[in-house]
């Protein structure tokens, strides 16, 4: 159907030199052209009179039928007896040792089946002819659909691959070679292979983490495969671990639930490094929302307690009386609303594995004697047990607070203090992480698109600006949260820009551009009756209504562009001229 115009052209020209009827038909048996009787309902599947186009399109043979009563392939047509055709000429198209159609000659009067029956050979060898035109037609227009399919490729701004059907690379754009670190030349002539890192992946949606192996090297991947026009796609996400493997991909350290690559970042990785195969006790600090429990399981999935175990408990969310048996468990009849069976508490639940106490701080004084016991003596007595049961878990406890206050009041026991903290790890506020709110924002982007099921919005370049301007006082659960509200509001098919902020991103740093002065006022020799913010208005409007380009118009005024909307609602101007 996408050549019909062209293949009509040719039927309506064959049938007037032929003096004989045509019909074109794909091999789904759907009318592409036709002349005469056949001109109606093209693009419509036949539901009669196909029984000879079914023969030619199963054996790609030419078929002649020149007595069409009689002839056996009309036995059994139900439209046999009332047939005005005198005789057919069938021929089939074919593209690679596959039938893709037929064209058909026809004749409705004895003159017209006599001139068929007489000159058959020359007329099968024509149309012969022609549906090799059609074919070569269809190259070309392949290979438009291919050049543009490409331009397409190149032009975009996320990783792309192209496989054939084993799965080797034909093309992949420019993007994905800097995400590969490899030329061109490179990938044609090595042998790329593409492979989900965990055998759960391929049954999951969205973007997920691949190795994809070029020759010897070993490359680690988030991206998504995408089956389009017979093409399979490798669509790699805008954020990359940038993690070069070599060796086992189980001997390197799982550092992927960790984003950022700031030194700070990259210091607190070495020392997990370090000390994750150690069955030392950790205790993690920082801000609220700084990733404490990421950082937690980081140091269980690099140790030998990986495939043991992480439980994790937040000591300030569960009241005291609760937190206890929470934590080490009760017999039968232990107390008044115990379970008739009892329960195992997180302690032994952990054991051989990892025990993440977060909010360590929050604990109260008498469990924390019953924590430090355990810690010494590495066993557990659950509430209402005459015996002890031994455990063999690695400790991992965090806070917000500051212990040495705590400490100087009594809120907390110095000795556990030092059992905890025996190797610190201290994580820095996102503020301080100098280029990790990008990346974790590319990684937030996707997440939430994933979750949520949306399309990848993208974002622009002012919205990381903005964001990387902005103080962060939640940390990366505050970007966390933000993102996922920026994917949820932003309209299918557009980019993420600063007008979908929220309004406090208008005070930040980078938005607090220099005031407008007077010297960049137009001068019209009025400048003393009219007031400061009168000036920037006029200023400002006639900007827009010059560029018309928002983005434009705040680099002329030296502002940025959230502050641009900001300034275009106070004074009521339309952001479009």
């Amino acid at each position: 159907m996408q050549l019909q115009p062209t293949i009509l052209r040719f039927v309506q020209m064959l049938s007037t030199v032929l003096q004989l009827d045509v019909e074109v038909v794909d091999a789904d048996l759907v009318r592409i052209a036709g002349t005469g009787p056949y001109s109606k309902f093209l693009g419509k599947k036949l539901n009669t009179s196909s029984r000879i186009f079914r023969y030619i399109l199963e054996t790609h043979q030419t078929k002649v039928v020149v007595k069409t009563r009689s002839d056996p392939i009309c036995h059994g047509c139900d439209s046999r007896e009332n047939c005005r055709e005198t005789a057919f000429l069938g021929v089939p198209i074919m593209l690679d040792e596959r039938c893709i159609g037929v064209i058909s000659l026809v004749a409705f009067n004895q003159e017209s089946r006599e001139r068929l029956e007489q000159k058959e050979q020359i007329l099968s060898d024509y149309i012969k002819h022609t549906a090799q035109i059609f074919v070569a037609k269809m190259g070309e227009s392949e290979n438009k659909l291919n050049q543009v399919f490409t331009n397409l490729l190149s032009n975009m701004d996320q990783g792309v691959l192209v496989l054939d059907d084993n799965n080797r690379v034909k093309y992949g754009n420019s993007q994905a070679l800097n995400n590969l670190e490899i030329s061109r030349t490179e990938l044609e002539q090595l042998a790329v292979h593409i492979q989900p890192l965990s055998v759960h992946n391929n049954e999951l949606k969205g973007h997920q983490q691949h190795i994809i192996s070029l020759g010897a090297r070993q490359e680690l991947v988030v991206g998504q495969f995408h089956i389009i026009n017979s093409h399979q796609l490798f669509l790699m996400s805008f954020y990359q671990p940038s993690t070069t493997l070599s060796g086992s991909i189980n001997s390197q350290p799982n550092f992927s639930s960790i984003i950022g690559k700031s030194d700070k970042v990259t210091k607190l990785k070495t020392l997990i490094a370090r000390v994750a195969k150690s069955p030392s006790s950790i205790l993690i600090s920082g801000e609220s929302g700084t990733g404490k429990e990421v950082f937690a399981k980081a140091i269980h999935n690099c140790s030998d307690r990986s495939k043991e175990a992480f439980v994790a408990i937040n000591c300030a969310a569960i009241p005291e009386q609760l937190l206890e048996s929470e934590l080490f468990g009760y017999v039968k009849g232990a107390f008044t609303g115990a379970l008739t069976k009892g329960k195992i508490g997180l302690i032994q639940a952990a054991h051989n594995g990892t025990l993440f106490l977060d909010e360590i701080g929050d604990m109260s004084i008498t469990l924390q004697a019953k924590l430090l016991r355990m810690l010494e003596e590495r066993e557990v007595m659950p509430i209402g047990a005459s015996k002890t049961t031994p455990v063999d878990i690695r400790v991992i406890s965090a806070t917000n607070r500051n212990f040495a206050e705590m400490i100087a009041k009594g809120e907390f026991r110095e000795d556990l203090y030092y059992r905890l903290n025996v190797i610190p790890m201290h994580l820095p506020p996102l503020k301080e992480r100098d280029g990790d709110i990008e990346l974790l924002t590319y990684h937030f982007l996707d997440h939430h698109t994933q979750k949520i099921g949306g399309s990848y919005p993208g974002i622009t370049t002012s919205v990381i600006a903005s964001l990387n301007a902005y103080p962060w006082p939640g940390n990366v659960r505050e970007l966390s949260n933000l993102v996922e509200y920026l994917v949820n509001v932003v309209p299918d098919g557009d980019q993420i820009d600063v007008d979908l902020l929220p309004p406090y991103f208008e005070n930040t740093p980078s938005e607090m551009a220099a005031p407008i002065t007077l010297s960049q006022i137009p001068s019209d020799g009025n400048e003393e009756s009219l007031s400061l913010e009168q000036m920037e208005k006029i200023r400002i409007e006639e900007c827009i209504s010059r560029l018309s380009n928002r983005k434009l118009v705040a680099q002329e005024l030296g502002i940025g562009i959230a502050t641009l909307y900001r300034k275009i609602k106070k004074y009521s101007l339309s952001a479009h001229g």
